[in-house]
């Protein structure tokens, strides 16, 4: 950790206050563009898209559950995954607290995989999650938003993810990715996609790191991997490890 200056309580008061403007414009800035991402262009859904769920096999349109907005988080999990993604998980640990107020302001939200039901839904009994997780293996949903790849795209030696190519070199183990992708219904059931947010574009919906970057060391990663002090909320050390 890096030495901090001990200054007098109203010198402290004044660097505070210089920065707060600084924040201040920040706020402002996001607001700015979230007001952008909403004017941006839809694009009409033309195919019907099916998904497995603890109901039954539903269409893109139930997921809708009759409110006007969907929001669907991708998370890693194919068929015959042999890991379960900590970032997702992390990500998903905020579900939850957030989805109970969304659906009371016209907002379903759903969690979709490409493997079967009998695969993650067992996980997420053990993570103790009560959110919507549902299988898009029955369709082409994952390919067609850009979140999985198949192996002929991965041989290819390049796919598109968040509007970018990716060579497919050794290091691209995964043909899934996560993302968030946002849905919306006319009054006559036309679906459009309205937004994706891909990589490091679902950073905003982990409540933590926004307390982390309130702490006095922050999030205290180191590079490269960022990310190698996270757990599944169950391995931590003061919680027995449990595995499925």
């Amino acid at each position: 950790m890096q030495p901090h200056n001990i200054v007098s309580q109203d010198d402290w008061f004044q660097a505070h206050k210089a920065h707060l403007a600084r924040e201040k414009a920040f706020t402002r800035e996001r607001d700015k563009l979230s007001e952008e991402r909403r004017r941006l262009p839809w694009v009409k859904v033309e195919k019907e898209y099916l998904f497995d769920t603890a109901e039954g096999r539903k269409t893109l349109s139930d997921l809708f559950k009759g409110r006007s907005q969907l929001l669907v988080y991708h998370f890693m999990f194919g068929p015959g995954a042999d890991y379960r993604c900590k970032g997702c998980s992390f990500l998903c640990d905020h579900i939850d607290g957030a989805e109970q107020h969304l659906r009371n302001h016209d907002i379903s939200l759903v969690v979709a995989s490409r493997a079967p039901l009998a695969e993650f839904l067992p996980y997420k009994e053990r993570m103790g999650w009560k959110f919507d997780w549902v299988s898009s293996g029955p369709s082409d949903f994952n390919f067609d938003f850009q979140v999985s790849f198949s192996e002929e795209q991965v041989a290819s030696g390049s796919v598109v993810y968040n509007f970018q190519d990716f060579e497919t070199g050794p290091d691209f183990i995964s043909r899934d990715w996560p993302g968030i992708t946002a849905f919306y219904k006319d009054e006559d059931g036309t679906i459009y996609c309205t937004f994706m947010a891909r990589a490091r574009g679902g950073d905003i919906l982990i409540g933590a790191y926004n307390w982390l970057d309130m702490a006095p060391l922050g999030r205290n990663e180191t590079h490269p991997n960022t990310m190698n002090w996270l757990r599944l909320h169950d391995e931590y050390d003061e919680q027995p490890a449990v595995s499925i």
